[in-house]
């Protein structure tokens, strides 16, 4: 009797329906449905059962990143060769630099706070490299949390490289305090923008009393500084920095008195910058007889028009060699 031929499919069907291969098929089907109850539990979270409090989860990034590692040796020398290899060759690049009261930092000991006005990005990369020694190789960073340790990536790049420990702009936060004060205390500098954020036009915000209360706390001086020109280097909203001209104006160190509070000291502190910026553009001398006289230009700047403002930070050149306002 001849053989019935059986196409490809055919042969297939036959072959799957012998009862070894059934017994082997749901064995395997078994099998992986178990593999995938087993992953499934392990990686969804337990449920709770009603009327039970949960516990919220602790975020390990923002607010309460870790960076102690970021002040072991390693860690450290990382920093060092970052800063000097990379960092200070495209702030040459870029910035060219000039510093200005270096010379009143001399008989200065232990450490300090130094307090900038706040422009640009490049303001941190500026004074990492522009902070003279002993205070640069132990200097530490108050960045926002909320911009600086937004997750896994940025978080540890931040601590690493800029040394910064995550302050919250919007509340007061026990942890940043606690930290930058023992810090303080181990003989940590630390550099702060008591703006709290960049400035969104070249003039500056009113200064918070950030830096006035941990000066207060921790018992250590106030360095007043002023940056001139970083926005143009990197001003807000550009992606990609441009070459120009930075200016670094270290002024003389601040302590509170007995009858300074937070808000007080921080105002002395916000007239000292603004002091430094009108001696930028005059000279010590007129600077300072307007100090005694209390007409100090203002660091925020006129009270006009957003073109008014622009205008009176441009240069005198641009305005027939006259010139309203000191360029602060």
């Amino acid at each position: 009797m001849a053989r019935i031929p059986l196409n490809r499919s055919q042969t297939t069907a036959v072959v799957k329906r012998l009862p070894i291969n059934r017994m082997v098929a749901n064995t395997v089907g078994r099998s992986s449905a178990s593999v995938s109850r087993i992953a499934r539990a392990l990686l969804t979270e337990p449920t709770v059962p009603a009327g039970v409090h949960k516990e919220a989860k602790v975020s390990k990034v923002g607010a309460n990143y870790d960076t102690d590692w970021a002040r072991t040796y390693p860690a450290r020398f990382a920093r060092l060769i970052i800063r000097t290899t990379i960092m200070k060759p495209i702030v040459d690049a870029l910035a060219s630099p000039s510093l200005e009261g270096v010379d009143r930092l001399i008989d200065l000991d232990g450490p300090v706070i130094f307090a900038a006005n706040h422009r640009s990005h490049a303001d941190t990369p500026l004074m990492m490299t522009a902070v003279p020694e002993p205070w640069r190789d132990r200097l530490f960073i108050g960045a926002a949390a909320d911009y600086w340790f937004t997750n896994r990536v940025l978080s540890p790049f931040s601590a690493l490289v800029i040394g910064a420990i995550p302050v919250e702009r919007k509340k007061v936060s026990r942890t940043a305090i606690d930290t930058s004060l023992e810090l303080l205390a181990d003989g940590w500098s630390m550099l702060i923008f008591p703006e709290g954020a960049r400035s969104p036009d070249g003039w500056a915000r009113e200064f918070t009393s950030g830096a006035a209360f941990l000066s207060i706390k921790a018992g250590v001086p106030v360095v007043p500084v002023y940056l001139l020109g970083t926005d143009e280097v990197w001003s807000k909203g550009n992606r990609l920095p441009r070459r120009a001209q930075a200016t670094v104006v270290f002024g003389s160190p601040i302590m509170p008195t007995a009858d300074d509070d937070n808000r007080s000291f921080a105002l002395r502190i916000q007239n000292a910058v603004a002091l430094l910026a009108d001696e930028h553009s005059s000279d010590w001398w007129q600077a300072r007889r307007r100090a005694a006289e209390g007409v100090t230009p203002s660091l925020q700047g006129p009270p006009a028009d957003s073109w008014r403002r622009a205008w009176a930070r441009s240069g005198p050149e641009r305005r027939g060699g006259r010139r309203s306002w000191p360029a602060v």
